[in-house]
C-alpha cells in the first residue's frame, strides 16, 4: 500500500513510483496530481540534458538558479542529488 504523502499529493502510488525512478519531488507530485485529475500527463518533459551528462559548473549554475545552499562545496554526485531532491 502506498504511503500517504499528505494533501498536496493526490496519487500516492504514482508519486512513489516516480520518486523511485529518480524524479524530483516537485515533478513527481505534478505528474501524480495530473494523473489523479483524470489527465494523461507526459512523464518525459522537456529536452534538458541528463544531470550525469552535465559538467560540475553547469550543475552549480542550475543549483544557483534554484537557490540550493552550499553548492560551491558540493561534488558532482552531491549536486545531482540536491537538484533531484530540491
Amino acid at each position: 500500500m502506498a504511503k500517504d504523502h499528505g494533501p498536496t499529493v493526490k496519487d500516492d502510488k504514482t508519486y512513489e513510483g516516480l520518486r523511485k525512478r529518480g524524479e524530483s519531488k516537485e515533478k513527481a507530485a505534478r505528474i501524480a496530481n495530473a494523473k489523479a485529475a483524470g489527465g494523461k500527463p507526459s512523464e518525459k518533459g522537456g529536452k534538458a540534458a541528463d544531470y550525469q551528462d552535465q559538467s560540475v559548473d553547469q550543475l552549480r549554475k542550475r543549483a544557483a538558479d534554484i537557490g540550493i545552499d552550499g553548492r560551491s562545496k558540493m561534488n558532482k554526485g552531491e549536486l545531482i542529488d540536491a537538484l533531484r531532491n530540491h
